[in-house]
């Protein structure tokens, strides 16, 4: 994909949009937010992260006409059942803010020894809203839940969510060192080497 083209990011979350352009900008795909083209997000009735991130992506495409990419993330920790899981945006009601949600979070964990967690994300691609193949990456990064949030990037749960081996909260790291890392990082690089053996439907 040597050609740049534009394509709509079924997200209005600038952090997200950040993080993708800057991993997919080596597809020569230029994102732009849902949020210039006046779109509201559909509802997420899917099952799954992969459901929800297809629904999203068809919703921008449809509506835009533009190939969309859609992200559908969250935290999932198992001693809590899996929650957040694909609430993890809204754990704590649909006007939810990140500190609401972590208020809630810790809470939840109060006394709870098994502090295990991972991110999850599943990313995809469609040339068009009724595209029937789809191409999806996903991809999972894991660590443990701290009670005292610490550091200033990112955002979301990042703040208390500790990386083992890197001794340091996903908030503490640097964007390079986040995004060598993380469950969006790998599955932004997992999407862009598919996305390079695509041609677009013009080239074929």
């Amino acid at each position: 994909m040597g050609t740049m083209r534009d394509a709509v990011l079924a997200s209005a979350n600038a952090g997200k949009l950040a993080e993708l352009s800057r991993l997919l900008a080596p597809t020569g795909i230029v994102l732009h937010p849902m949020s210039v083209f006046g779109l509201e997000s559909p509802e997420e009735d899917g099952a799954t992260f992969i459901e929800n991130a297809l629904i999203k992506a068809r919703h921008a495409s449809l509506a835009t006409g533009l190939p969309a990419i859609a992200d559908d993330s969250g935290l999932v920790v198992p001693a809590l059942g899996g929650a957040p899981g694909l609430l993890s945006s809204r754990y704590s009601g649909e006007d939810a803010t990140a500190e609401d949600n972590n208020r809630k979070l810790i809470a939840a964990l109060d006394g709870v020894e098994d502090r295990h967690a991972y991110f999850y994300c599943a990313l995809v691609f469609i040339e068009r809203a009724d595209d029937p193949v789809p191409i999806f990456a996903t991809a999972a990064w894991n660590g443990r839940i701290v009670d005292a949030p610490r550091g200033s990037h990112g955002f979301g749960y990042d703040p208390h969510f500790l990386v083992p081996e890197l001794g340091a909260t996903a908030a503490e790291l640097a964007p390079q060192v986040k995004n060598a890392h993380s469950h969006r990082g790998i599955a932004a690089r997992r999407l862009a080497a598919a996305l390079r053996h695509v041609q677009p439907p013009d080239a074929r």
